[in-house]
C-alpha cells in the first residue's frame, strides 16, 4: 500500500523559495547514481526518483543527465581551485605552497570519493556527456595554477629534474593513492594519514633537492 503524500518524504515537494536547496540535493543524488550505474545506467528518472520528484519536475532544474552530470563536475573543480587559490595565498616558500596544495587534492577526494570518481576516473567513453568540458577549462586552470609552483620551485634551484616531469610525477602519486583507497577500500590500509605523509616524504625527497 502506498503511504500518503503527506506521510511520504520522498513525495513532499519543497517549500517556494528552497529551489536551490533542491538543485543541491539533486547533484548529490545524481553523484551516487553516476557512480553506481555509470552514466547509461543513471536515467533521469532515478535521479528523480532518489530526491522525490517527478521526471518533469526535474527537468525544470536541468534540461538532461549531461547538464547534471557538468554540473557536478564543474562545482568539484570549482571547489579545488578555491583551495588552490587559499594556498598560493599563505606564506611561505614553493615546497611548502606544494605540499598544502597535494594535501588539499588528497584531503578532497577522501571527503568527496563520489565527487572525485567522476572528475577523475570517468570513462573516455562517457567524458563527453558533460564532464570532458569542465575537466579541459577547469581542470586544465587547476592542473597549471599547480604546475606553476612547480616551476617556481625549479626556478629556486630545488628540483632534481625538470618541472613539467615533476608536477607530473608528484600529481600522479597523490591522485594515485586517493583513487587506490577509494576503490579498494577493503585491501588493509595501514592509517590514512600515516600513508599519505610516507609517500608525500618520499616523493618529495626523490625529486626535490635538499
Amino acid at each position: 500500500m502506498t503511504a500518503p503524500a503527506s506521510l511520504n518524504p520522498r513525495s513532499q515537494r519543497k517549500p517556494k523559495g528552497e529551489g536551490h536547496a533542491r538543485r543541491a540535493e539533486i547533484l548529490a543524488a545524481a553523484e551516487r547514481i553516476f557512480v553506481e550505474h555509470g552514466y547509461e545506467g543513471a536515467t533521469i528518472r532515478k535521479i528523480a526518483d532518489e530526491v522525490g520528484l517527478s521526471s518533469t519536475a526535474l527537468y525544470m532544474h536541468f534540461a538532461e543527465k549531461g547538464e547534471i552530470l557538468h554540473e557536478i563536475c564543474r562545482q568539484a573543480f570549482a571547489d579545488l581551485l578555491e583551495l588552490n587559490t587559499a594556498v598560493m595565498a599563505e606564506p611561505g616558500g614553493p615546497e611548502h605552497r606544494l605540499r598544502r596544495m597535494l594535501r588539499a587534492y588528497i584531503d578532497f577526494g577522501f571527503a568527496n570519493p563520489n565527487a572525485y570518481r567522476l572528475i577523475y576516473m570517468t570513462r573516455p567513453a562517457e567524458l563527453r556527456h558533460g564532464a570532458q568540458s569542465a575537466a579541459q577549462e577547469m581542470g586544465a586552470t587547476l592542473y597549471r595554477s599547480f604546475e606553476q609552483v612547480v616551476e617556481d620551485a625549479g626556478a629556486g634551484g630545488r628540483l632534481r629534474g625538470d618541472a613539467r616531469t615533476t608536477a607530473q610525477a608528484l600529481w600522479a602519486g597523490c591522485h594515485g593513492l586517493v583513487s587506490l583507497m577509494i576503490t579498494k577500500p577493503y585491501f588493509d590500509w595501514v592509517g590514512r594519514d600515516a600513508l599519505v605523509t610516507t609517500l608525500l616524504d618520499g616523493l618529495f625527497a626523490g625529486l626535490m633537492k635538499p
